[in-house]
């Protein structure tokens, strides 16, 4: 269900119309990647031992990252925000020429984030293993998706 429906937001994405201006969508998508970060920081640094494993701290996270997982992010995909389309924007235009294989790691980071809540308050081991595999899902995205600074 969940592969489902967000199939379908991340495939209306193109269709999403914006009133405000390219920069001001830039803004919101990189504001919803610095809240995914925020909530992912302290659960990479527990899984890596940088901070001692909180069990209630970890799984607040990732009860965190499920939220953020809920938000339509279609607004924030607005045409003509691509990386020099809008300034300060990182995303390639791929996005929108591959949305196929754009949403597909959409997926793929989802259903990683859906697994770490449960592994979140299981143990520093088991969170170390899905927060591996919430990176890994960060960073093929990142690889095709997202332009170097």
């Amino acid at each position: 269900m969940k592969r489902v429906l967000l199939s379908t937001l991340v495939a209306s994405l193109p269709a999403v119309a914006m009133a405000a201006d390219a920069e001001k969508v830039v803004e919101a998508r990189q504001g919803y990647f610095s809240l995914v970060a925020l909530e992912f920081g302290p659960l990479a640094a527990m899984a890596k031992g940088e901070m001692p494993y909180d069990a209630a701290a970890a799984t607040a996270h990732a009860a965190d990252l499920v939220a953020l997982t809920k938000y339509n992010p279609g607004d924030l995909y607005a045409a003509g925000t691509a990386e020099g389309e809008a300034k300060g924007s990182h995303a390639k235009a791929a996005i929108w020429t591959d949305m196929s294989a754009y949403q597909a790691k959409g997926v793929a980071f989802f259903e990683a984030i859906a697994a770490l809540e449960p592994a979140a308050g299981a143990g520093q081991k088991e969170l170390a293993a899905a927060v591996g595999k919430v990176g890994a899902t960060c960073k093929s995205c990142h690889d095709d998706f997202r332009a170097k600074d």
